[in-house]
């Protein structure tokens, strides 16, 4: 995301990203929960059906899919789960900024939906029949393959948060099981491979689903030139860092070079200078990591 047309764009519409998103995410989850556990029948209606969308006009579903939740019967765990991923994505968000991570979370449910009408196309041209199951419909394909378009749901988006997490902490430590310290790397690692496993023994619809909910981790980890990793000492220089914000009134001490906000406009803000560009340009920390760099003039027209 280091591109000038990157860089605009946020300029653009870096305002309208939503602070502290994770949590309106979570909310999202409650409200399944307590759906799934008052009328469970009632979720059928707001999965992700692009033929019950296209064919039979009920787009709600573009959005409420989002309602329902990763499954779970034990509601301790699912407590656990909540707070684990409220917590992730609360610190990815303090790292990469509140655009980059309102971007990477929606384009997550932008390829999901995506992924969903691609399959929707294919089976509408090899002539899927549907098969009622209570309020939720799998279709059959020709070729003796069953769709089952509820598969397209915020587990994978999830997913992609831990994957994202692991890619940006590989060195922060977890209890697994609550008890044994573990890398969050090894995790991702090891979930990796699971993913590997599942496209290799699935069928199409599996690479549909994984493929599509998952684009975003490759969009943004293999295709950006600023790979973000942090290690928990790293944190906590961040952390200390703030201390040096505050400024007499009146008087601004720093200033970000792209979008020009100082202490005085948020006191929790932290700034930085950048070693890799040419002068003295600092940035708050939602642009540290994302911006242009500066080059010489000798060099401003070299990529």
């Amino acid at each position: 995301m280091g591109s000038s047309f990157s860089t605009k764009f946020e300029r653009k519409f870096g305002k309208y990203a939503i602070p502290n998103i994770s949590l309106y995410l979570i909310i999202c989850y409650a409200v399944g929960y307590l759906i799934s556990l008052i009328y469970p029948a009632f979720l059928g209606y707001l999965t992700l059906d692009p033929f019950e969308i296209f064919l039979h006009g009920q787009v709600w579903r573009l959005f409420t899919w989002i309602l329902i939740p990763p499954s779970s019967s034990n509601l301790f765990f699912t407590l656990i789960m909540l707070v684990f991923y409220y917590s992730i994505g609360t610190q990815l968000e303090r790292t990469w900024g509140t655009y980059r991570y309102n971007l990477y979370l929606f384009l997550g449910m932008i390829f999901t939906i995506a992924g969903s009408i691609i399959l929707f196309l294919y089976c509408l041209l090899i002539g899927a029949q549907p098969l009622a199951l209570g309020t939720e419909t799998i279709y059959s394909l020709s070729n003796g393959i069953h769709v089952y378009f509820g598969s397209f749901s915020t587990y994978y988006i999830n997913m992609s948060i831990f994957l994202a997490y692991a890619a940006t902490f590989p060195e922060m430590q977890v209890l697994l099981m609550f008890i044994i310290p573990i890398n969050v790397k090894w995790l991702g690692i090891v979930y990796g491979a699971m993913l590997v496993f599942e496209c290799l023994t699935g069928g199409m619809v599996t690479w549909f689903v994984i493929g599509s909910s998952l684009l975003n981790f490759v969009v943004f980890f293999l295709t950006s030139r600023n790979h973000i990793h942090m290690s928990p000492k790293q944190m906590k220089r961040r952390h200390d860092f703030k201390k040096q914000t505050h400024a007499p009134s009146g008087i601004t001490k720093h200033k970000c070079a792209i979008c020009g906000r100082t202490e005085k406009d948020d006191p929790t803000l932290e700034f930085r200078f950048c070693s890799k560009c040419y002068g003295n340009y600092e940035y708050c920390q939602h642009h540290l990591y994302t911006h242009e760099h500066i080059k010489p003039p000798h060099e401003a027209g070299r990529y």
